[in-house]
């Protein structure tokens, strides 16, 4: 399979349906790839009243797949002839028509840059690449400032137009190109919840490239239990444990994909507004949201904007957010109240 873009962005976060006793039956699970990472979904029970013959596991399946195909065709940056890429190739000053699903994500995206005073940006790709973590292989070097100002002129969501009337886009400049890595997973995951609403199923767990969506109860009978990691470079231990049903959750952290040049540090995280790796002392942001786009978004958001301005943005807005944060040699963590009001019943 060819890589993709989409796992530039969001953390693995573990779900802990599998790792508690349970003499419930076994639930029903599903997985596969998707978007250059992979998928999986579990269902601890079917809706009585459907037919089991319509909703056997290779139904259910063959149905998430083919939607998570269309997302990929709509918005990967790899496939050269998606929709995302025909703009990215089209030339300047063209209005381009969009499919409905990709004008939503489009927008979406958009709001949470003027909300973020540009702190999210899927015009962002130039610099990531430049940075080198982005498709085409570099070395772990940091750009010059000559570099970082050519490729800054390239970035900027404010340059983008969008025309509601007939679902168009298009842009001033023909090098001026849109990546979703920071939003389409958290797409691809409302898409197959809605997938599963339409056919009746009362309980499931949802998790696309780190990015989740619960729904009903578990196997148990209770909430969805959610491990939130500690931010440990080559290590899985465990920060905190959440509780949480009918929501979504991303997390977006720098302990994951960075490069270190003269004993410094430089994440994946690309500031949208300077052109730089971010240097502040936030390791990682949670966001839950009753839509995981709008979760997988905002998490990179904060985490460009940092442990202060991050949660300070994420309080006005009403955001449910975790934050993990470096002191020294120790991890510190704060939440917002929306967060603490969320999940006040966690283990």
């Amino acid at each position: 399979m060819q890589p993709s873009k989409f796992t530039g962005y969001g953390l693995l976060l573990l779900f802990l349906s599998g790792l508690f006793a349970c003499s419930a039956p076994e639930p029903i699970r599903l997985q596969g790839s998707t978007m250059g990472t992979s998928y999986s979904v579990v269902i601890p029970k079917l809706g009585k009243q459907q037919n089991s013959k319509t909703l056997s596991k290779a139904a259910i399946q063959q149905g998430i797949e083919s939607l998570l195909k269309q997302v990929n065709q709509q918005m990967s940056t790899y496939l050269a002839d998606s929709e995302l890429s025909r703009f990215n190739q089209s030339a300047a000053q063209t209005w381009l028509s969009l499919s409905p699903e990709l004008f939503q994500t489009i927008q979406a995206a958009q709001l949470i840059s003027e909300q973020s005073a540009g702190a999210f940006d899927i015009t962002v790709g130039p610099l990531v690449n430049l940075w080198g973590f982005g498709p085409d292989i570099k070395p772990d070097l940091k750009p010059s400032a000559e570099q970082l100002e050519s490729a800054k002129k390239r970035v900027g969501y404010q340059y983008l137009e969008i025309e509601l009337q007939g679902r168009r886009i298009r842009k001033p400049f023909k090098n001026l190109y849109i990546d979703l890595s920071a939003i389409a997973k958290g797409y691809a995951v409302d898409v197959v919840a809605s997938y599963l609403d339409s056919l009746h199923i009362p309980s499931y767990l949802i998790e696309i490239g780190g990015e989740l969506k619960a729904k009903g109860l578990s196997q148990r009978g209770d909430h969805w239990r959610v491990a939130l990691e500690k931010p440990l470079p080559g290590q899985r231990m465990v920060q905190k444990v959440i509780s949480v049903t009918d929501f979504a959750v991303a997390t977006s952290g720098d302990y994951r994909n960075y490069f270190e040049q003269d004993g410094v540090r430089f994440s994946h995280t690309i500031d949208p507004r300077t052109g730089s790796s971010i240097s502040h002392a936030l390791a990682s942001v949670t966001v839950l949201s009753e839509q995981a786009m709008l979760a997988d978004a905002w998490a990179t958001a904060l985490m460009v904007l940092g442990e202060s301005k991050g949660y300070q943005l994420a309080e006005e807005q009403g955001l449910a957010a975790y934050f993990i944060y470096r002191q020294g040699d120790e991890f510190l963590s704060r939440e917002t109240s929306a967060f603490t009001r969320l999940t006040e019943h966690s283990g």
